[in-house]
């Protein structure tokens, strides 16, 4: 039983590790608040990807979190919101689409520079692995031989024991 606990365990480490979205806390230690210049936020943490996730910590009945497209941004203007949280003291956004996405605070703190532009990016494709040199041609097949091998008789020990 434990064998089996065991190898389900490091399967889900293993898919973990290969997709894994980063979490941006805004604001680092100072959360969604006044008096925290969040371009140079943003500008620290860039470049942000699909899938990544946004978290704003704030007070309670202090702020907000409002989603707006850019003329909103730049006004500060709430009245046509996306999206509009403002319960509880934390909201996560899920950046799910390669665009530009705003944020800003309806509670008056907007003009003094509480709000967020974020470019969502693709992910870059994963780099090329290293070309091997002719000498070591055979020791490249070799280990992907050897790698397949080791991968078909990690599942069948995994299927075996479940």
């Amino acid at each position: 039983m434990a064998r089996r606990e065991l190898i389900v365990l490091i399967f889900l480490i293993y898919a973990v590790a290969l997709v894994s979205a980063n979490k941006f806390t805004v604001g680092d230690e100072h959360g969604w608040n006044p008096n925290v210049n969040y371009t140079i936020w943003a500008e620290k943490h860039k470049p942000f990807y699909v899938g990544d996730w946004l978290v704003f910590y704030y007070q309670s009945g202090q702020a907000d979190v409002i989603q707006v497209d850019e003329v909103g941004y730049n006004k500060c203007d709430a009245s046509n919101p996306i999206s509009n949280y403002s319960k509880g003291r934390s909201y996560a956004f899920e950046l799910n689409h390669t665009k530009n996405y705003y944020f800003i605070c309806s509670y008056g703190y907007c003009y003094g520079g509480m709000k967020l532009a974020i470019k969502a990016q693709a992910l870059p494709p994963p780099s090329p692995p290293p070309k091997a040199h002719k000498s070591d041609a055979f020791s490249v097949v070799g280990s992907r031989f050897v790698g397949s091998i080791a991968g078909f008789f990690g599942l069948v020990t995994a299927f075996w024991l479940f």
